[in-house]
């Protein structure tokens, strides 16, 4: 049987040796702390679980704002014990603070876990709201009685808007036209002697009247 050929890839094992140094450092510095046997290795794995739980909160693309947050929470932590460790903290003689905070970390860590496995996402299904009436059945359709059927009742015809510069025209026009024949001028009249439609000359009728 051929064995498969094994790609290693560079930016992986670098993550693995990353990895493996933060978790020594966590370690190293909950030790020192006063956190020792089990707890001292727990920590590290708190901290790096909580940095996973925010990174897929971010992927995800929901609560943008809480992901960043815990995932800066764990990150100050995890970058934090690597400064602490790299000799610039004697670590036989931890500050009182630095203790206190130690021993804080599990309930932080737990709060933002539960947080951002657990927090409020957006379902679709909530939006819907279920209807409370009872389903119409086909006995109940079948006894119902038939109403008759509305007819539409025809919309009224719409009266063109006229300009009042049109009006002007057609009153000079009109007053012209009763100088000339002593007879107030008619609607196909006033249409022949303005070009308008007939529905229009309609209107400025009604306004000369």
């Amino acid at each position: 049987m051929r064995a498969l050929p094994v790609r290693i890839d560079a930016v992986l094992v670098q993550a693995l040796i990353a990895a493996a140094l933060s978790f020594a450092h966590l370690h190293d510095l909950a030790l020192a702390a006063g956190q020792d046997g089990w707890k001292a290795w727990a920590y590290p794995v708190s901290v790096d679980l909580l940095l996973v739980a925010a990174w897929r909160r971010l992927r995800s693309g929901e609560a943008k704002t809480a992901g960043w947050c815990w995932f800066l929470v764990a990150l100050t932590a995890s970058l934090g014990a690597n400064v602490a460790t790299a000799g610039l903290l004697d670590l036989n003689a931890v500050p009182d603070w630095l203790r206190i905070l130690v021993a804080g970390w599990p309930a932080i860590a737990f709060l933002g876990g539960t947080l951002l496995a657990h927090g409020a996402t957006a379902d679709a299904s909530t939006g819907v709201r279920e209807s409370t009436s009872e389903p119409i059945t086909p006995e109940v359709a079948a006894s119902a009685p038939e109403l008759p059927a509305v007819e539409p009742e025809p919309a009224p015809p719409s009266t063109p808007t006229v300009p009042p510069a049109l009006v002007t025209l057609a009153r000079k026009v009109a007053d012209e036209h009763r100088a000339r024949t002593g007879t107030p001028i008619d609607t196909s009249t006033l249409r022949a002697r303005l070009g308008v439609p007939l529905p229009l000359a309609e209107a400025i009728s009604a306004h000369l009247t």
